[in-house]
């Protein structure tokens, strides 16, 4: 296809995206992409649009291809008009995605999974390995009493004791955990939770009234004394999110960057001061608004601040009541704490 022809078929889409009112495909929009592993949801959708949120809009899920809205390594997306529309969607399956028939009754599954929306690696461990208790939940959790053979102390597949008051029975198993680092909101001063960080698991081998005899299966730290017990969440690791604006409007801030980092990238970590009594939930996209630097107003004589100006995007993976795990998706300047986060296109 020549370079002519491509542009005229491209220019035709974005002509027929405007007027349909759909969201505006970038000029250099791909009409064919392979998907690879190690891609993303937003990845793909940012080849397309600059809009990646809005992928929704965009996006037909074809009923004639299985598990449509799926998307897996192989597979060729495209664009395609559908009801006067220009929409991607996927065009050609690839073999990691296609079932295969065993006999008229069996089937085997993908061999790939699904790409995921975010990088799953940049959530992990903020998923599996820590979460947020109110005040109070943790000093009341059982604790280690003794890390075995009279040691303050224990590692992985070692011996631990526990002790209080197991109010909803004694589990199988428990986590292990220490507190991190307390929240609180930066304007009202609000205690928005305490983070609760995973030093282990172990499983319950005996028990007598008050006590647990565990067994260490797992560590990322020593154990020691005086660390709680919460029960083990059943948590699945969620990959694929649907992206969405909040139910209501969020006006907001960056309020920790967990790891001790002071620059803000893309697919950072951060933590926000809003959650679910705020409207917001897991897949939310919130603006990042960087806050503008202060100057001097020579003819008046008086400093003021120069307007917010847009850095970059969020997108929350986890959230709580008060507050909420996000992950920076787009950004287009160093971002940092204390910047504003509000509702998209606010």
């Amino acid at each position: 296809m020549s370079k002519t022809v491509r542009y005229l078929i491209t220019a035709f889409f974005l002509m027929l995206s405007t007027i349909s009112h759909s969201l505006t495909l970038k000029p250099d929009a791909p009409e064919r992409y392979t998907v690879q592993k190690g891609d993303t949801l937003w990845g793909i959708a940012e080849r397309y649009t600059d809009d990646a949120w809005q992928w929704p809009n965009i996006w037909y899920q074809n009923t004639q291809v299985a598990d449509p809205h799926l998307i897996y390594p192989g597979d060729i997306i495209g664009l395609m008009m559908i009801g006067g529309e220009v929409k991607v969607t996927v065009v050609k399956r690839g073999t990691e995605s296609r079932t295969v028939k065993l006999s008229p009754t069996a089937r085997i599954e993908p061999i790939e999974s699904a790409i995921p929306t975010i990088p799953v690696d940049a959530i992990l461990p903020f998923v599996v390995s820590n979460r947020i208790v109110k005040p109070g939940e943790l000093e009341s959790a059982p604790y280690i009493l003794s890390a075995g053979g009279g040691r303050i102390m224990n590692g992985a597949g070692g011996v631990a004791y526990g002790r209080g008051d197991f109010k909803d029975g004694i589990a199988n198993a428990y986590g292990i955990f220490r507190a991190s680092k307390l929240y609180r909101d930066p304007v009202t001063e609000e205690v928005l939770g305490l983070e609760a960080m995973e030093v282990g698991l172990a499983n319950v081998v005996s028990n007598e009234k008050d006590m647990v005899k565990l067994d260490l299966v797992k560590t990322s730290q020593q154990v020691k004394e005086g660390d709680r017990l919460l029960t083990t969440e059943n948590r699945k690791i969620v990959a694929r999110f649907q992206p969405k604006a909040p139910d209501q409007d969020v006006d907001g801030f960056i309020i920790s960057v967990p790891g001790g980092v002071t620059q803000i990238g893309q697919y950072s970590m951060i933590v926000i001061n809003k959650g679910t009594r705020d409207g917001v939930t897991e897949g939310s996209i919130l603006d990042i608004m960087k806050r503008g630097e202060v100057v001097k107003d020579r003819t008046r004589k008086e400093e003021v601040r120069l307007p917010a100006e847009k850095g970059g995007q969020l997108m929350v993976f986890r959230a709580y009541e008060k507050l909420s795990y996000a992950l920076v998706v787009k950004a287009t300047r160093a971002l940092n704490v204390g910047d504003q986060v509000t509702s998209p296109f606010k």
